[in-house]
């Protein structure tokens, strides 16, 4: 081992051993993490157990097995099991709890019985990024993404999965009934042999449809028809892949410095409903009165532009194409111009379509317009195959109309939208491994995916800041 750096004998000792902290350099995260939980309020956030208990055995403070939590998700170590391991062997972890080892038991209690706290201490860390002005430009971008629950996809169920797996196992059984008879036909033996075997078989399929049976009824019983065995909130969600069964998350992001600002976990897999409540919880913490949100195509309901208009909140989502018409080479409707002033539209053939009727539908108050003249017309083909084109126009159509101008005005939105919100996502999945969560039910995944949004926003702002200047700001 000559000309090697060579390391200390490990039986060796020492007359002054060295202190923990002295292995902690002043720029470790961890040095991060101690100070903000310290400077929390744990009381007021909702924290049980800041008080102890008069009589019993003494339990661990609230704080220690926060730290730990934050300490393991800023690591990538979401396991109770791993993080017990990792406090009786790790020196960061050491410094941090004062080498205390709560076991698993403790450590995965916490994070259930303190899960409204614990999004709370999500949201104040926020509060810090607002109050260090790191929202200034009151932009944000606005996003969901399909997270994978506990539940495997064979323990979820719907009518027509069920169905569908009714008709196989039917079928199988039919199938069996066939080689029973044929194992009739054989020799003796060979046909004993096989007849046990596939009266197995068919046992083990009608106890499974038993089961289906009992399944149904329960799924029966469900508003949406759906029903997850494992874990009872996770929900069949489309994907551009296969599909999963799991959970929405959705995100609003600030485009300057890529934080999370506001994100909320829902079972609802698609996100039309979702852009006014996101608007709002990133407004509120951001504490900004004037806010643009950016978000795609997915988000686009005409009843939910209008809302954050009301709210004084200014939407860029592109409107989904729906019609054909555009495809099959014929005018769509973009190409017909509202005259406000005459409550007409002028048709590319300069012919006006006059209003002509009202009606409500799914809860929109919708006119109709078009003209007699579509008969006599000469790009009647290039128009419609019908006998007159036909105009719809919403009773705010104008809050539509002035969405698309601020679009055009902004060619960039969806990019700047595409840069901000999906690496977050890309990065959290990557974090959270192959299996997404390790919890199960809504309230314990929220709880989950705010100690992984706490992480991500502490990474962000130390590389933002750096260590001392982000220490300094939380003791401020």
């Amino acid at each position: 081992m000559k000309r090697f750096i060579e390391g200390e004998c490990r039986t060796q000792t020492t007359l002054l051993p060295e202190s923990i902290d002295d292995y902690i350099s002043d720029a470790n995260p961890v040095r991060i993490v101690d100070v903000f939980v310290d400077e929390l309020d744990l009381a007021n956030l909702g924290f049980e157990g800041v008080e102890p208990a008069a009589t019993g055995r003494p339990a661990y403070h609230p704080a220690i097995l926060l730290k730990i939590y934050i300490y393991g998700y800023l690591n990538r170590i979401q396991s109770s099991r791993r993080l017990e391991k990792e406090a009786q062997r790790n020196v960061e972890l050491m410094w941090l709890t004062e080498r205390l080892t709560p076991d698993f038991k403790t450590i995965a209690r916490f994070r259930k019985e303190n899960g409204k706290a614990i999004r709370s201490v999500c949201r104040q860390f926020i509060v810090l990024c607002q109050k260090l002005g790191l929202f200034a430009e009151s932009l944000i971008a606005i996003y969901g993404s399909k997270f994978k629950a506990v539940n495997n996809r064979d323990r979820n169920f719907t009518s027509a999965k069920l169905q569908r797996r009714m008709e196989e196992i039917e079928s199988s059984i039919n199938r069996y009934l066939t080689a029973l008879d044929t194992a009739d036909r054989q020799e003796p033996t060979v046909a004993k042999a096989k007849s046990e075997r596939l009266h197995d078989k068919i046992a083990a399929l009608k106890e499974q449809m038993k089961t289906l049976k009992e399944i149904e009824v329960q799924l029966n019983k469900t508003e949406d028809k759906q029903i997850s065995l494992t874990d009872p909130d996770a929900r069949s969600m489309k994907t551009r892949g296969t599909g999963i069964v799991g959970y929405n998350v959705q995100t609003a992001v600030d485009t300057k410095h890529h934080l999370i600002v506001a994100h909320e976990v829902t079972n609802v897999g698609i996100d039309r409903d979702q852009l006014t409540s996101m608007a709002k919880q990133a407004r509120t913490a951001m504490d900004v009165q004037d806010l643009t949100v950016i978000a795609d195509r997915g988000y686009f309901k005409s009843e939910e532009i209008l809302a954050c208009h009301e709210a004084g909140i200014t939407a860029l989502v592109p409107k989904c194409k729906t019609s054909g018409a555009k495809a099959a080479g014929r005018f769509d409707k973009a190409d017909f111009i509202y005259d406000a002033e005459n409550n007409e539209y002028r048709c590319p053939a300069g012919q006006a379509l006059i209003w002509r009727s009202s009606r409500i539908e799914h809860g929109l108050n919708l006119h109709r317009y078009w003209s007699s003249c579509c008969q006599q017309c000469d790009i009647k083909a290039q128009c419609t195959p019908s006998t007159e084109r036909r105009v719809t126009r919403w009773e705010h159509e104008d809050v539509l109309e002035a969405m698309q101008t601020r679009l055009d005005k902004a060619p960039d939105s969806m990019r700047i939208r595409r840069q901000t919100v999906e690496h977050p996502f890309g990065t959290l999945k990557a974090w959270m491994g192959a299996t997404h969560f390790l919890t199960k039910q809504l309230k314990n995944v929220s709880t989950e995916m705010s100690l992984q949004v706490l992480a991500y926003n502490m990474k962000r702002v130390m590389k933002l800041l750096g260590s001392p200047a982000m220490i300094e700001a939380i003791r401020a």
